[in-house]
């Protein structure tokens, strides 16, 4: 009975729609389905409109067609497994608000390599160590091409940077400039000062705040202001630290993690018209696109005035390099303008809001471990001595620290699902058959919690990496936060000196509690939801400065 009383009222449904929005639903009609298809609707109105006898052809044939529009048949394969979907939405409802979570919960039931469907996209997700490397090495080149996503290619100039461009000869032209140009060694070492300048202004601010009437550091707020100093000064050449620059970020880097429905169901990208996301990308890329040019111009006057042909290569910072290299003229390479901003865009953004956020959770873990804390405090200062600060020198004696960072990066990777992939050509890939056209979503924040590959994975025991060859620099698939094989983040050298040091600073200067007499446990550590995943509440702590014995 409840079956019938359904079908009624989809068919009632459906006449209401056909009596009051004709013109509206040939809209649809004409963009879903073949000219052809069209013609054979618009018969079938015309019948309707003398006899409502027909009513039921009529949805019969439309339920056809949608069935064949949304999933169209396909010879039968081995295609992987697969959680059920609806209609038209496909298993967009159970991302959920924690994507990561709720794949690896899903991964859980149908296994590591899993098929989707986001609308009409299907999305091959893998959740182990085995799936990673056969998209990240074994087939790396059929899976570089990266996935279209509109927000993010509206904010990186039509995706000319270097995380959302596709796989092609312009990428690799790009890429090599940051490999070879921008994030090099030698180049990386040039910024050692700035390095530790920055890191010394943070010390120096926290050690103020601590002395104060209200001793409560918001480390958060520090440590974005930290990473924003060191990344201005390597890209741009000075500070830009004002109230109204930050906010311009951060809506920028909120901006890159939204979901835009009109790229996964292309007939309701009205959705996004709605929700505003789409204009607020484009305002916010204006209002960057004018600052970056206002830095660029910048640079051209000083150079102009200075009439430096060469300069200082120790002192040169993204920008002048960029702009020399735009102005070569046997350059086989043509660097355009919008290449240029482009390319500065993804180095601030890059190392800005991820190596932030690193911190941030690698501070949490230990104010949540005690006893790592003490054992990494140890280790800290035993290598300094004594000395008033920790320098990059040290840093290489300190191998618990790494093992904190390798076990930051396994619990907490900064982008747990990566940059999505997508498939160049049809493809084996654990056996099962991959279609071109196919999305790829590799959660390394599931591939960090899996049982089979790390005892105890909800606990934070860095212990588990001083014996172990695993790295984080793509050659070890259980830990992958930089992602692995082309599409590996260049710029792992430049986040991971400033990483380093700053942690040795701040644990070696201080001793941390929490506020209120709360213990670690009590820590709150749940999620905000981007491409980035960042602790939702600002990490608030009380900082003692730590005197040291010469």
């Amino acid at each position: 009975m409840f079956k019938y009383m359904h079908l009624f009222v989809i068919s009632f449904q459906v006449w209401l729609i056909y009596t009051s929005s004709m013109n509206l639903l040939l809209q649809h009609a004409c963009y879903m389905i073949s000219e052809q298809l069209t013609i054979m609707l618009l018969f079938i109105i015309d019948q309707l409109s003398s006899s409502l006898i027909l009513l039921p052809l009529f949805i019969l044939v439309v339920s056809i067609l949608s069935k064949w529009y949304f999933f169209p048949s396909k010879p039968l394969k081995n295609i992987p497994p697969s959680p059920s979907k609806l209609p038209i939405i496909g298993n967009l409802h159970q991302l959920g608000s924690s994507p990561h979570r709720s794949l690896q919960a899903l991964a859980k039931k149908h296994g590591p390599l899993m098929l989707l469907h986001f609308g009409r996209v299907p999305v091959v997700v893998a959740s182990s160590a085995d799936a990673s490397r056969e998209i990240m090495k074994t087939h790396d080149l059929i899976f570089a091409n990266r996935a279209k996503s509109s927000v993010p290619s509206i904010l990186s100039y039509d995706a000319r940077d270097i995380a959302f461009a596709d796989y092609g000869e312009y990428w690799r032209q790009i890429k090599s400039i940051a490999v070879l140009q921008l994030l090099s060694q030698k180049r990386v070492q040039s910024f050692r000062r700035m390095r530790e300048e920055e890191t010394d202004l943070l010390v120096e601010k926290i050690r103020e705040i601590s002395c104060s009437s209200s001793p409560v550091v918001d480390m958060s707020k520090l440590l974005i202001s930290l990473t924003n100093g060191v990344i201005c000064r390597s890209a741009l050449g000075r500070r830009h630290g004002g109230e109204k620059f930050k906010e311009l970020f951060a809506q920028f880097v909120e901006l890159l993690g939204v979901f835009s429905v009109g790229d996964y169901i292309p007939w309701l990208s009205w959705v996004d018209r709605l929700n505003g996301y789409a204009a607020k990308a484009v305002k916010i890329a204006a209002e960057f696109d004018e600052f970056l040019e206002s830095v660029i111009e910048e640079h051209v006057d000083r150079k102009r005035q200075t009439y430096d042909v060469g300069g200082d290569d120790e002192n040169k910072d993204f920008v002048d390099i960029l702009l020399e290299i735009q102005n070569e003229k046997d350059a086989s390479f043509v660097l355009d303008r919008d290449t240029v901003k482009a390319l500065i865009l993804d180095v601030f953004t890059g190392g800005t809001d991820s190596t932030y956020s690193t911190l941030e959770w690698e501070l949490s873990e230990l104010l949540r471990n005690p006893h790592v804390m003490k054992k990494l405090q140890e280790e800290v200062r035993e290598v300094a001595k004594g000395k008033p600060k920790i320098t990059e020198d040290d840093l290489d004696q300190m191998q618990y620290l790494k093992a904190v960072v390798k076990e930051n990066f396994r619990m907490h990777a900064p982008l747990p699902l990566l940059v999505p992939r997508e498939s160049t050509q049809d493809v084996k890939l654990m056996g099962y058959d991959i279609a071109a056209g196919t999305q790829v979503l590799i959660n390394a924040w599931a591939v960090g919690r899996d049982p089979s590959l790390w005892d105890d994975p909800e606990e934070f025991r860095p212990e588990r990496f001083l014996d172990s060859p695993v790295d984080y620099k793509g050659l070890h698939f259980e830990l992958t936060p930089f992602g692995a094989g082309r599409r590996k983040c260049p710029g792992i050298q430049f986040a991971m000196s400033v990483n380093e040091l700053v942690l040795a600073s701040l644990v070696y200067s201080f001793d941390f509690q929490l506020p209120g007499g709360q213990k670690g446990e009590d820590l709150d550590m749940s999620e905000t939801v981007g491409i980035t995943i960042h602790k939702k509440l600002p990490l608030l702590v009380i900082a003692t400065p730590y005197v040291t014995v010469l």
